[in-house]
């Protein structure tokens, strides 16, 4: 790291806090009965912070306090909610170092790849300040005897639950259309990874959100996350995180009736057929499973190739990964960083030792040698991996990818589509007939052909099967957000029948 980056990394943690208190109702509190947890960074696992820790009743004060704030922010209009979102975008750019530092800091992330993240965050509540003022409601004429018409109303207080693996641009990808379409929100970050949710409250007092409108209670997923999703007045839950923790959530809000949006795991296949620009492929593959600590729910993390072409790709794919860039997070020159957690840490390797009795390992498999401390892995590569092995089937959510070969188009089709997940897919073919083809044909809600994963804002992001319920992306985050009312209207003298009348017309 030059001595310019070391500097500018170093000014920004000068603000590092040691407590990290809940806010609520516009204003920092502890938790109602004084606990706090512990939170470390993935470098040295040695905890720096404590976080206030959540229960019930300080979920039941944000609530409360959202609640409150409510029927005045619901009321404000469109065009005034989307120039404080535009404020909001603002204060998070003037933050942008700071930012990065942080999440590179707390999560392991790389800081080149942290800086992305910033940006990200940014343009979603730019994108969303444009969405709410150009979407347009719908009316029916029902020729000159009636009109129909539809309005959108906000629903309420949402409930907000992030996952720890870039958690500033996924909060701010919930919060966004959340607070654009008129709710008011309760924030529960990720345990793991609460640092950069401490910048949320002056980023929105100096925007000028009203207090109430956003609140922000941390705590463990078990405590706090499951008061938030059983209380009875945030009648939206919208979850990013692992399927099992899903599928626990959409049970705890039945009772309640809660409406919920789920974005889950997955393990996404990516298909390479021999007739594909391999050198793209390749890049796209050792980007899609690496980037992110391998952190990321649409990692290419099943590699399928074509026969002719499987040893010479499973060979470089090795290559790439034993000269991709393992190091301290926040040097520029590192590529992949330290993993988030201790105890996910482990999870990883455990993958990997199963993985080494189930397939061919080409790569990786432990820490660098001149990492000898944190929560480090080389990008590992198995091969010849069956698809009933459990590195095929199961998401290990770290820099680990599975390669198999198959013979027919059909092969793999059946391959892509031979686990319980259906996120992703990325298909590499020059025959674009064949991309179209089995686009179609793979179960998962997103397909890139000839690509990486680069997202438009406007498309619906989510999948099907284990991977999740319902979409989230453009309108459709405000569809999630709000309540549609239809007005009818009579045009004119209502012809009714005359029930009770003795037969009169």
């Amino acid at each position: 790291m030059s001595t310019s980056e070391t500097a500018v990394a170093s000014t920004a943690l000068e603000g590092l806090p040691d407590r990290i208190p809940h806010w609520i109702g516009g204003e920092y509190a502890d938790a109602s009965d004084g606990r706090t947890f512990d939170v470390a960074d993935p470098v040295s696992n040695i905890p720096y912070a404590r976080a206030a820790r959540g229960n019930a009743a300080d979920i039941d004060r944000a609530v409360a306090a959202a609640s409150a704030a409510f029927p005045a922010w619901a009321a404000v209009g469109n065009r005034a909610r989307a120039t404080i979102l535009n404020r909001v975008a603002d204060a998070i750019e003037t933050r942008h170092d700071r930012l990065a530092a942080f999440e590179t800091f707390d999560t392991g992330l790389p800081v080149t790849q942290a800086r992305g993240q910033a940006r990200r965050a940014a343009e979603n509540f730019r994108y969303f300040a444009d969405v709410i003022v150009t979407l347009g409601e719908e009316a029916f004429r029902q020729g000159s005897e009636q009109i129909s018409y539809v309005v959108r109303q906000p629903v309420g207080v949402a409930g907000l639950i992030t996952p720890w693996n870039t958690p500033f641009m996924l909060e701010s990808w919930k919060l966004a259309p959340a607070i654009a379409a008129g709710c008011t929100v309760v924030l529960k970050p990720a345990e793991w990874t609460p640092l950069s949710a401490s910048l949320w409250p002056e980023i929105f007092t100096e925007a000028g959100v009203p207090a109430g409108v956003v609140n922000i209670v941390h705590g463990i997923g078990e405590e706090a996350g499951q008061a938030l999703v059983e209380h009875p007045n945030a009648p939206l839950i919208s979850f990013t995180g692992s399927t099992g923790t899903g599928s626990h959530i959409i049970r705890s809000s039945a009772s309640n009736l809660k409406t919920t949006s789920m974005e889950l795991g997955g393990k996404s296949p990516v298909v390479v057929f021999a007739d594909a620009d391999l050198d793209a492929a390749l890049d796209s593959v050792v980007f899609g499973v690496f980037s992110l600590n391998g952190e990321r729910c649409t990692a290419g993390s099943r590699v399928l190739v074509e026969r002719p072409v499987y040893e010479e790709f499973s060979a470089r794919l090795a290559q790439r990964a034993a000269a991709t860039v393992v190091g301290p997070p926040a040097d520029p020159a590192t590529e992949v960083g330290a993993l988030v957690h201790p105890e996910h840490y482990a999870r990883v390797l455990d993958y990997v030792e199963t993985g080494r009795m189930e397939a061919t390992l080409l790569a990786g498999g432990c820490a660098p040698a001149h990492l000898s401390e944190g929560n480090y892995l080389q990008p590992t590569v198995f091969a010849d991996v069956p698809r009933d092995a459990r590195i095929f089937q199961e998401e290990i959510f770290g820099p680990v990818v599975a390669v198999a070969p198959f013979d027919t188009e059909e092969e793999a089709v059946e391959l892509a589509n031979a686990t319980r997940y259906g996120l992703a897919a990325y298909v590499w073919t020059s025959n674009l007939t064949r991309g179209h083809r089995i686009a179609h044909a793979v179960q998962s809600g997103m397909v890139w052909i000839n690509s990486h994963n680069i997202r438009d804002l406007r498309t619906p992001f989510g999948g099907v099967k284990a991977s999740g319920i319902g979409r989230e992306g453009g309108a459709r985050s405000i569809d999630f957000y709000t309540d549609f009312k239809i007005v009818h209207l009579a045009l004119g003298p209502v012809h009714t029948p005359a029930f009770g009348k003795g037969g009169q017309k």
